[in-house]
Formats: C-alpha cells, structure tokens, sequence
C-alpha cells in the first residue's frame, strides 16, 4: 500500500538551532505510526511541518503519492488532515456538539439562518452519530465541555478531528495526565480510527500505549528519524535505546 503522507529530506532551523534535519517519515491509510523522541527530537517541528503550520527550510511532502506544499492548518483540513494538540483547543463554554462544528456550524433553515442562528438540533444529532461510531462516552450533549472529565475532553477533541478529517488525524500526547479508564477509552477510540482507514500518527511518551496500538513506530532523536520499528517486533527497551542512543552504543560494542 502507498504512503498516504510521505516526508523526504526535511529540514529546519530557528536561528542557530537545527530542528530538523533531512528527517523522512511515511504513514499509509489505516495505520497507527507512533512518533517518539525524547524532548528536543523534532516531533513538535515535524507534526507542524507535516500540518501546514510552519513552513520548511528544504525537503519534499508527497500527499496521495503527489508532491504539496501545505501551506496552512486549512490548507491541511481541505487535504483531510487534522490535529488534536495536548492543549485539545476546545471551547470550555461550548457543548460537545458545538465544539465538533466550531467554525462549520450548520445554519437553520430559512430566515432564520439568513438572521444567523444555528441548527442545533442538526449539529447535535450528527456529533452524536460520530461519538457512537467511535464508540465514545459522551456523558451529556448539552453541558459545557469545560465541566467534563479529562477524557470526554479528549474524546471529544478526537471526533472532532476525525468528523473532518478523512486521511490522516495527528494525536499528540492524547493519554497525557489521564486516568486508568479514560486512557483505555481514547485508546480504543484511536483503534476504531485506524479501523475506519485514517491514517492516525500518536505522539506519546508512554512506550507502554505505544506498543499497545500502533503498527509502526518511527523514532526521532536529534531532528532525524533514526529507526522504524514493527510495534509487534521490538518492545520497551528496544524503543528506549534507540531514542537515547543507548542503542548505536551497543551496536558499535558488538
């Protein structure tokens, strides 16, 4: 199967601090690719690179098998790209319904959309067919957001992406400060994306959630994607020495 998003030879710089560089990364339709790296590795970079959020000093993105420039965030969400940052970007004042559909709301009909009222009904009935796709607890659809446990939040901020993307959703750190039984249900939440054949890229620092849902792990260290491992071929040290370079050591001893 071809890469749904393809990187080739990116690099960047922020003055004196290279960033990336020559970093590669591939993820095919209905794969989970789990991105690691210690702090400083280049995911952030990447993820923004790859999301129309920073533009790139040199490199290539291939989207579809067909060479972009993704020039924006809605340049990314037209390709049917999506990212869900640790900070979830929700409107703690806003339901669930309305926060799936902030900036696309639905007008009503007639005049009344002409005057410039929503179709709540409409918005609520359709963010609640996608949380029960995803298989997501939503405790209730007319509460604000901001009052709901940490991982409704996150599901929420999940349907979101996944309503409007339809290639490639980004997850970063989606498990981070979550509970036993949250973080199960954001997991099974990213399977049954993978399951509807999005490409999901998960960003963790949790080996553990790692080797649990991903297919593939790609490793950075220093701006450049230094391995790529099969999830269900290595395991936690495996992944840990390759970040740290404890790895190459070892290696280059044998």
């Amino acid at each position: 199967m071809s890469p749904v998003l393809q990187a080739r030879g990116l690099s960047r710089s922020f003055g004196s601090v290279q960033a990336l560089t020559n970093c590669d990364f591939d993820i095919e339709p209905g794969e989970v690719v789990a991105l690691i790296g210690d702090n400083g590795a280049g995911k952030s970079t990447l993820v923004k690179a790859l999301s129309g959020n920073l533009t790139l000093d040199e490199g290539q993105i291939e989207f579809d098998g067909r060479p972009v420039t993704i020039t924006s965030q809605q340049h990314a969400s037209a390709l049917g790209i999506e990212v869900v940052y640790q900070d979830l970007a929700l409107a703690p004042h806003l339901d669930p319904a309305q926060n799936v559909f902030l900036g696309r709301e639905i007008p009503a009909r007639g005049l009344l959309g002409r005057l410039g009222f929503m179709d709540n009904r409409a918005m609520r009935r359709q963010a609640k067919a996608g949380f029960d796709e995803l298989g997501a607890t939503i405790r209730s659809m007319v509460a604000p957001v901001g009052s709901m446990s940490g991982g409704q939040r996150q599901c929420v901020a999940i349907a979101r992406a996944v309503t409007w993307a339809n290639k490639v959703v980004f997850l970063d750190e989606p498990t981070a400060a979550l509970g036993v039984v949250q973080t199960k249900n954001v997991l099974d939440t990213i399977k049954r994306v993978r399951d509807k054949g999005i490409a999901v890229v998960f960003i963790s620092h949790s080996m553990p959630h790692v080797l649990e849902v991903s297919d593939r792990v790609q490793v950075l260290r220093l701006g450049r994607r230094i391995a790529t491992f099969r999830a269900d071929q290595t395991h936690v040290e495996e992944l840990v020495g390759a970040m740290t370079g404890a790895l190459d050591q070892k290696e280059a001893a044998a």
